[in-house]
């Protein structure tokens, strides 16, 4: 992480919330948790080696990866609805803030601005994620929440989802629902809480 001080002495990558310092985090992957076959989406802190894995439903797992591979279908998804309907209210999306868990579920909140002010939309996680690569705002996690990589151990278990993966040219959509159903829980690396 770049620690070049700010004004108020926080990481240039990370600001101060109500919910704690708050890091600017990136989805680096999706992967698959081993032990229960659930899709995971893996945020990494801008400039550093920490990750929070939040565990995610197919479904948001198969829009998160086709905004990432820039896959369009005929019609919008329901993430591609929910920026239609933030742009044409007006909106525009600042930020996605990873808010906390509790009982093993992930809180988040998207920071949508209008002439009016700031509206905080509780969402989840995933779906607040799907949006922000929509619309290229920026993904904030509470410090606490990330984990070290064990140099030795995890940067080895960690390898990208789509390493081996065709291009969003080479890729219709039900070729990319081929692809996430056969992808194998070794391609991801294990996360356990």
């Amino acid at each position: 992480m770049d620690r070049s001080p700010l004004a108020n002495g926080l990481p240039v990558r990370a600001a101060l919330g109500r919910d704690g310092i708050m890091v600017e985090v990136f989805v680096e992957r999706l992967g698959v948790d081993s032990s229960n076959n659930s899709h995971v989406v893996i945020l990494r802190e801008k400039g550093g080696n920490r990750l929070l894995p939040i565990w995610i439903g197919p479904a948001e797992a198969e829009s998160i990866i086709m905004e990432m591979k820039q896959v369009r279908r005929e019609r919008p998804l329901t993430h591609d609805l929910c920026k239609s309907l933030i742009v044409g209210l007006g909106g525009t999306l600042r930020r996605v803030q990873i808010t906390k868990v509790q009982k093993s579920t992930y809180y988040a909140e998207m920071h949508v601005v209008r002439a009016e002010g700031v509206v905080h939309v509780d969402a989840r996680p995933s779906d607040s994620i799907a949006i922000a690569l929509r619309m290229a705002a920026p993904i904030f996690a509470p410090e606490a929440l990330l984990t070290a990589v064990a140099d030795e151990e995890g940067a080895d278990e960690l390898t990208p989802a789509d390493q081996d993966a065709p291009s969003a040219e080479e890729l219709s959509a039900d070729q990319l629902k081929a692809y996430l159903e056969n992808l194998r829980p070794e391609d991801f690396g294990k996360f356990n809480l």
